[in-house]
């Protein structure tokens, strides 16, 4: 269940209901505005690097009046050559406060990441899947300390 306030109260949210999984978009939203500042102008390509983690790469594919379709992932190399994983892009719908992933790699080469592996099956299944992966991912990202976007310098005078 996914509990939601709303001005009765709180109430219960189903998983695996369409409502539910427009709850997870919120919330994948709100984090991905943590991780990138300011949300509502992704730079066209930026790398965070932290202490204890890979690089996190994101890269803006599509920029629209309302959405922005990104590109999330860490670069494993395997075997002399670089490969993207989990390799997430993300739709934004910046008016909405929406974040759905759209597509995520059928197989992660990160040991980890495999149980989130999508089968083919019913389309809310997969979404429910893939966007829960990409959650708690950002939770670990934001956890490592990573950032992307625009960097505040603090100036000590």
């Amino acid at each position: 269940m996914i509990i939601e306030n709303d001005k009765q109260g709180i109430k219960l949210i189903p998983r695996r209901s369409f409502a539910g999984l427009m709850s997870l978009y919120e919330a994948n939203y709100r984090r991905l505005g943590m991780l990138i500042k300011p949300l509502a102008r992704v730079p066209d390509y930026d790398r965070s690097r932290v202490d204890g983690d890979m690089d996190l790469h994101l890269e803006c594919l599509e920029r629209c009046r309302y959405t922005s379709t990104l590109r999330l992932t860490y670069w494993f190399e395997q075997e002399r050559q670089w490969l993207p994983d989990p390799d997430v892009i993300v739709r934004v719908y910046h008016d909405a406060r929406m974040a759905e992933v759209t597509s995520c790699c059928e197989y992660h080469q990160h040991q980890l990441l495999r149980p989130w592996i999508t089968p083919g099956g019913e389309e809310i299944r997969e979404r429910w899947a893939r966007n829960q992966m990409f959650h708690k991912w950002l939770e670990f990202c934001l956890d490592k300390g990573h950032a992307l976007g625009e960097t505040e310098e603090i100036v000590m005078g």
